[in-house]
């Protein structure tokens, strides 16, 4: 079992910026994908962004430019700066883990990002 521990998010005005951060612990293999998806009232769970373990990173299109994504591997975190946030980014944050290869994927518990106009 892996668990997944989240940290960060909040309430911030538009433009403003917020960082998450995402700890793995437990049986972590050792090639592993990590990164956020979002969930918004009413919409599907989309991909934020991505980082493989070799630190090739993925970025939902709406958020290129805005979001950074980064990894502590010896730590087994993941980091996601958020800039420029817009109310659109308004949603829950959900940490992933995937075994590469699969089929095993875990999950965060979620954090909420609001974000006022």
């Amino acid at each position: 079992q892996v668990q997944l521990v989240e940290s960060g998010g909040g309430l911030v005005q538009s433009g403003g910026s917020l960082n998450l951060s995402c700890a793995a612990s437990g049986a972590i293999p050792v090639i592993y994908h990590m990164g956020y998806y979002r969930q918004a009232p009413g919409k599907q769970r989309e991909l934020v962004a991505g980082t493989t373990s070799v630190g090739i990173n993925t970025y939902g299109e709406s958020v290129k430019g805005r979001f950074n994504i980064s990894r502590d591997n010896a730590k087994n975190t993941v980091f996601l700066q958020m800039s420029h946030l817009k109310p659109e980014d308004t949603a829950v944050y959900y940490c992933s883990l995937k075994f590469m290869p699969g089929p095993a994927e875990y999950w965060g518990q979620g954090t909420q990002v609001t974000v006022s106009s």
